[in-house]
């Protein structure tokens, strides 16, 4: 891999990260609002500014960004991919308080910690998006490897959530990331989410219905719908979020795909400045620390 395929990946990989806590960030005002109730407070939702029902202050993340910070420096601190670190590390930010928790997040995390289980059973119900939010980390630590990344996948997604659906919503999002990493254009996105329609015909998105809710097919249906109808980042953020529902893991997943997709100068700067700015430096060192640990990432021509 040359200088400049490297610094092009490392780009593209900030810019996917970034991306996860601008879409987090955006959506947490909207989140749980009908559209008709975003067009009537806002006519359309399209600035960082807070408040929402956990009333976050302008830039604030959400669980979405929390979670994947955690990831990403467990596997960062242990120098690879170490499955019971990352589950502390999740213990300790649920210990922490944070403002929002899933309730399968939370029942995964309280039976890791009290009974030592490193797998949740499998769940009819655990169809949640939980896990597809915290795939940025996955991605750039799996980069360039679809075996490591489909371990690492499902791993972390079954500490809290273990469902075909959710396995599959996870691994489409990762190859995504992977794809849009080494350049791939929206044919090369949309192949891969025609794969996963295939495999699971419920993720059909060409009749978009309007659902956004937590349910990992509402949500990838979704951020399918916007990513491939919108231009630019911007443009697919911000009909993302104004569908409501759970914006801020629509507008997770959707900024690290698209962010990972049109790269960091697609990135609006008013929401930067925004971003909180801990996290935002966070993300910027977590990046090619993560990156480091893919194999395929230092491999020389």
């Amino acid at each position: 891999m040359s200088d400049n395929e490297q610094q092009m990946i490392l780009s593209r990989g900030r810019a996917a990260f970034l991306g996860l806590a601008l879409g987090d960030a955006l959506g947490a005002t909207t989140e749980f609002m009908l559209p008709a109730e975003i067009r009537a407070a806002y006519q359309i939702h399209n600035r960082i500014i807070g408040g929402g029902w956990l009333g976050v202050k302008a830039g604030q993340v959400t669980d979405d960004t929390e979670m994947s910070l955690a990831l990403g420096r467990a596997v960062v601190d242990s120098g690879g991919w170490n499955l019971q670190q990352i589950a502390d590390y999740f213990v300790a930010w649920m210990r922490s308080k944070p403002i929002d928790i899933g309730a399968t997040v939370r029942k995964g995390l309280r039976t890791y910690l009290h009974q030592g289980t490193l797998e949740m059973p499998l769940n009819e119900w655990d169809a949640g998006n939980g896990a597809a939010m915290r795939m940025c980390p996955v991605a750039l630590a799996s980069y360039g490897s679809d075996d490591l990344l489909k371990r690492y996948t499902l791993e972390q997604a079954h500490l809290t959530h273990h469902h075909p659906l959710s396995d599959a919503g996870c691994l489409c999002i990762g190859r995504m990331l992977h794809t849009a990493l080494a350049g791939g254009d929206r044919f090369a996105l949309h192949e891969l989410t025609r794969q996963l329609v295939k495999q699971h015909p419920n993720f059909r998105f060409n009749n978009y219905n309007g659902q956004a809710s937590g349910y990992i097919v509402d949500t990838l249906r979704t951020v399918f719908h916007f990513l491939f109808t919108t231009a630019d980042f911007e443009e697919c953020l911000v009909g993302v979020v104004n569908q409501g529902g759970d914006a801020d893991t629509t507008g997770a997943i959707a900024g690290m795909i698209a962010g990972a997709l049109y790269g960091e100068e697609s990135l609006p700067q008013a929401w930067l400045k925004k971003l909180n700015r801990t996290v935002r430096t966070d993300i910027e060192q977590l990046t090619p620390q993560l990156l480091d640990l893919a194999p395929a990432f230092n491999q020389t021509d």
